[in-house]
């Protein structure tokens, strides 16, 4: 099953590719995950405008996967606001703390594993440990293509490492339980920067085993986005 990072960074290509503008960018980006996405074969996306507008457009996409029956069926969904980008750069501020420099992290090499997987196609630069330290922090940038030969545009980047925020500060050892994540919002109050994405990150349980993942987003520059993701986490 696919990692719903790349997923979801599919879908933010198809929504900058939807009838694309120079005069704005997206500001918010809501994921729905609905079922589980292939490693392998074909993938099929979409994405149209459903309101339009000169300051403010709503887009919406979908990613289909085949099915049992072998016809595509959806497994993936996004919705998001594009705004009209001006010249406001007196207003800039954010009151986010910077992440520690990407030369203080320590390099995570992901374990030998016959089986290729999602975390190993990251470069990872380790702040602290990251399931363990409350928040977990950590740079990472992707070093596999998100369509063989394309290059990825920051905001595909960005959510190319997004996902990572899930089970970041956990406390829990992955090894014994599971993180089960629906969704991931995120509001992106400037573009980033730069290949590195890093990644500030804490969970909330409640004790039904239902929570929350709550993480800031940077670049080399400070603070880009902000990031939500519901959990259900079991033991596996």
């Amino acid at each position: 099953m696919q990692n719903a990072a790349p997923v979801s960074a599919l879908l933010v290509r198809a929504l900058e590719r939807c009838s694309p503008r120079h005069d704005a960018r997206l500001s918010r980006v809501v994921v729905d995950l609905l079922g589980p996405v292939p490693v392998a074969g074909p993938l099929w996306v979409r994405a149209r405008i459903e309101r339009p507008g000169t300051k403010i457009e709503l887009l919406n996409a979908q990613l289909r996967a085949p099915g049992p029956d072998g016809r595509p069926r959806p497994v993936a969904t996004a919705i998001a606001w594009r705004f009209q980008a001006g010249d406001a750069a007196e207003l800039f501020f954010t009151p986010s703390p910077p992440l520690r420099p990407l030369g203080e992290g320590r390099v995570r090499h992901p374990d030998n594993d016959a089986n290729q997987t999602y975390i190993q196609s990251l470069d990872w630069r380790w702040l602290n440990d990251i399931l363990n330290d409350v928040p977990g922090e950590c740079w990472a940038r992707p070093i596999v293509d998100l369509v063989q030969g394309e290059s990825m545009t920051p905001m595909q980047r960005l959510f190319a490492v997004a996902d990572i925020a899930n089970g970041m500060g956990s406390r829990l050892s992955v090894a014994e339980w599971l993180f089960l994540n629906t969704d991931l919002t995120v509001h992106i109050h400037r573009v980033p920067d730069g290949e590195w994405v890093g990644v500030r990150a804490e969970n909330h349980y409640g004790r039904d085993g239902v929570g929350v993942s709550i993480a800031t987003l940077f670049d080399e520059h400070g603070a880009v986005a902000a990031l939500q993701q519901a959990q259900l986490v079991r033991r596996r």
